[in-house]
This record gives C-alpha cells, structure tokens and sequence, in this order.
C-alpha cells in the first residue's frame, strides 16, 4: 500500500518540474495572450509553435521570419522571445517596428488599463501608444520585402 502514495507523489512532482504550458496550435497561443489581458493578435496567425514556462518565459517559433502591418510595418524574427506577466510582455526580443523609415527593436508590450482600449509599445526613443483594437486579429505575415529589411537593419544600401 505505501507505493501507491510514493508513486502519486512523484507523479505529481515530474508534473510540477515541467513546462506549464507546450504547443503547436496557434489559436491556444492567442488565447494565452488574452488570459494574460493581452489582445490575441500581437503574434501572427504563423505561429508553429510555443514554449512558455513558469518562470513567464515566452518562446514563440514562426514558420520563417516575416512581416505584418498594424498601424506600423513589424518585423517578426523566426524565433520571438520575452517576459509575460499579467498585461506585458516585457524584454521582448526579435521584434522591430518601422518607425519614420527606421527599423527599432519594441523592447515591451504593455496594457496598463484594460478599459483605456490602448496598448503600448516600447520602442527605446518612445512609447507608441496603439488602439487595442488593431490587435483583435492575428495579422497574415508575409516573408515579401524581408530581404530589404535585413539591408536596412544591418546598414547595406541599394545599389539602385
């Protein structure tokens, strides 16, 4: 009888030492971001797969890097990693913006107040406040005009 209660007990501590949370569908990503009062659409519909642990690491794995448009061109890394916690998503890392024809890493995501219907992006020179609205919808991200985008963001310049 007492291995049955050993064995639980050690069943229940393997459970507590692995990810929280590991997956391939994209529609239960979005649906992490808005249990975290995040808008489903910050990542795009692209989206392979996701680690996230109980540390709040998020690791999100895209088909390929790629491109969306909000109100903004984003660039979106093949592997996109930060911090989530309740309303942010902080020390983001392989996301830029297009920000008056420059190419600035967002640093954080933040919805301070629900209710306001904004959302911020931390992009180092600024914080660029966005309606929540834009972001209800995963974007379609398309791998067009990347090959432009690396030139700029590493100082290349067309030869044209």
């Amino acid at each position: 009888m007492p291995a049955k209660p050993r064995s639980l007990f050690l069943t229940f501590i393997l459970l507590l030492l692995l990810p929280l949370t590991i997956s391939s569908s994209s529609s239960s990503m979005h649906e992490l971001l808005r249990s975290y009062g995040l808008p489903s659409g910050l990542f795009p519909e692209s989206v392979k797969s996701y680690k996230f642990d109980e540390t709040g690491r998020l690791e999100v794995h895209l088909d390929r890097p790629c491109m969306a448009k909000f109100e903004n061109r984003v660039f979106f890394e093949s592997v996109v990693r930060a911090n989530l916690s309740f309303g942010q998503l902080k020390g983001l890392q392989g996301l830029s913006q297009e920000e008056l024809f420059l190419w600035l890493p967002v640093k954080d995501i933040i919805v301070n107040d629900p209710s306001s219907g904004l959302i911020l992006f931390d992009i180092g020179l600024a914080y660029k406040q966005f309606s929540f609205s834009l972001f209800e919808d995963p974007p379609i991200c398309r791998s067009q005009g990347i090959i432009s985008f690396r030139r700029k963001s590493i100082g290349f310049q067309d030869q044209r």
